[in-house]
């Protein structure tokens, strides 16, 4: 008898968090094709890939992969992978960390969700930046990859990732006023930027998924220009398809 656990679009593909097996499955491999061969009628589809497969805790590709034996009483856990470009958030990798991105909603603005949620991921480096401070991915990714860049180096505006996050966002190095600027507000969306492993953005998603809206869905470019004083005449001088990107890269880039 094996126990598989579901979470995110398995569960709803199965309709329950869990089954118990009874057939005779001796691996992944087996009990991936005796899955997909029980999900019920007019239910998300399982196709069987894309998944991170956790066998009493370790994962499968720590193992043998889907020719990972299964004895009498496993506990299998089965956690689809989310993938870059989804409409509330993305995924991608910078120097060989995996970064998320995923949009909040204003309800959840508040210093206690984050907490909660710092708790529960010990190993995510997490982080808020107010929804109206990110222009596009394009602008994330590369203020977030001066953050790691600085972390590697040992070169890091605070002590810790997230402080130096907030402080390149907001163009300061003043904690106070970067988080009154950036961070946290009830009336505002907020871009939750978490830096990990894959398995845990996957948890981390499959735990707010309630929570999201939309990933970039308003054009912050005149607000961010009026905010950082970045004048058209100063734009129209720099040859770059994305200048804006590039201007507040910069500003991020010289904070010493």
């Amino acid at each position: 008898m094996i126990t598989v656990n579901f979470t995110g679009a398995a569960r709803k593909s199965f309709q329950t968090d869990s089954l118990t097996i009874t057939q005779n499955v001796s691996t992944i491999s087996e009990l991936i094709t005796y899955l997909i061969s029980q999900k019920p009628e007019n239910t998300p589809g399982f196709d069987g890939k894309n998944l991170l497969i956790a066998v009493n805790g370790v994962d499968s590709s720590a193992l043998d992969g889907n020719n990972t034996h299964l004895q009498s009483d496993d506990i299998v856990n089965i956690i689809p992978i989310i993938h870059g470009g989804a409409n509330t958030h993305t995924i991608f990798t910078i120097n060989n960390h995996q970064v998320g991105l995923f949009e909040i909603n204003k309800s959840n603005a508040n210093k206690e969700y984050l907490l909660s949620l710092r708790k529960k991921f010990p190993k995510l480096n997490l982080q808020a930046i107010s929804s109206k401070f990110i222009l596009d991915k394009d602008h994330a990714k590369k203020i977030i990859t001066i953050s790691i860049n600085h972390k590697l180096n040992d070169q890091l505006l605070s002590d810790k990732i997230e402080t130096d996050l907030l402080l390149r966002f907001s163009n300061t190095t003043q904690i106070n006023d970067a988080i009154q600027n950036v961070g946290l507000s009830k009336s505002k969306n907020f871009i939750l930027i978490a830096i990990g492993s894959k398995s845990n953005l996957t948890k981390l998603h499959e735990t707010i998924y309630g929570d999201l809206n939309t990933l970039f869905k308003n054009n912050n470019s005149n607000f961010l220009k009026k905010y950082f004083e970045i004048s058209t005449q100063t734009m129209n001088s720099i040859e770059s398809k994305t200048p804006l990107v590039d201007l507040l890269v910069e500003k991020a880039s010289i904070l010493i």
